[in-house]
């Protein structure tokens, strides 16, 4: 788990080389290379995206160009040849919100485009002695959002489905929705299995924030799911946003999630899942 100023970084190792789960910004690229060097020379072979958001991706072309793509039979994938530097998979709706029609100025450079996408259910591979399992979560943190599950280390890399440091971000303008959070969480929640006592066991490594196990994440998942609660209940009596926001629905959760500054504050939490949940009405 490499841990920087863009969202968790995922590194696995071995005799293949090195796979990433997400690339944080891009003037990180060369901090984070120098920490990947510390503990490999080996070619990185694959990058995987938990999502489309710049922190996550923004990484992508110049990490991709300090690997280089697998040739021959050895890694279960069907990557599509792309050329020099390592493979980036994601879901096929972090391809399209990247890219852009002929003709149209793509707001990501092609570089930092997936070269391998998929569209329903999981995208397996089996890399350095272990399957790995890139599984959709659909209207989720975004319409684009995988977790990735290593099943031979157990560790689950959550990308921004669950973050420690604030509430989930809602991307409404891109598909997103707290039911589909709740639900991703859930799915976490199935995959992950507990050691003694509900500590320990399988990691999972949150898009933002502290290294977990599964009775973190159940906390997580109870605290949306009371939240949720609440606000549809709110909403069910037809209470407008604001009227929604005054008894401060959040409350009792705000001293280790809330914000009143930054890029994610409580109350765009709480108006992000208004529009998501009256969405669904």
């Amino acid at each position: 788990m490499i841990v920087g100023a863009g969202g968790n970084t995922t590194m696995q190792v071995g005799d293949q080389g090195i796979l990433l789960v997400d690339t944080m910004y891009a003037q990180l690229s060369d901090k984070i290379l120098a920490a990947i060097r510390k503990i490999s020379n080996k070619p990185i072979r694959y990058i995987i995206n938990t999502h489309i958001h710049p922190d996550h991706t923004g990484g992508n072309e110049n990490l991709r160009k300090a690997g280089a793509t697998i040739a021959g039979g050895n890694v279960v994938g069907n990557i599509r040849d792309a050329g020099e530097g390592a493979a980036i998979v994601a879901h096929e709706n972090v391809l399209n919100g990247m890219s852009a029609p002929t003709g149209v100025q793509a707001p990501a450079p092609s570089g930092a485009w997936p070269t391998d996408t998929y569209v329903h259910g999981q995208k397996d591979l089996y890399f350095n002695g272990e399957a790995v399992q890139v599984i959709y979560q659909p209207a989720a943190h975004t319409d684009g959002d995988s977790i990735v599950f290593f099943r031979r280390s157990d560790v689950i890399s959550a990308g921004d489905i669950f973050v420690t440091t604030t509430y989930p971000v809602i991307d409404i303008q891109r598909g997103g929705s707290l039911n589909g959070i709740i639900d991703s969480v859930n799915r976490i929640i199935d995959l992950a299995v507990p050691a003694d006592k509900q500590e320990g066991g399988t990691y999972i490594i949150p898009g933002h924030g502290r290294l977990c196990d599964e009775a973190d994440i159940v906390e997580y998942r109870d605290m949306l799911t009371i939240i949720r609660d609440r606000i549809q209940d709110m909403i069910k009596k037809t209470m407008t946003l604001q009227q929604v926001k005054a008894p401060k629905p959040t409350s009792d959760y705000d001293p280790r999630s809330g914000a009143t500054t930054g890029l994610w504050t409580t109350d765009m939490f709480v108006e992000a899942a208004y529009q998501s949940l009256s969405a669904r009405k």
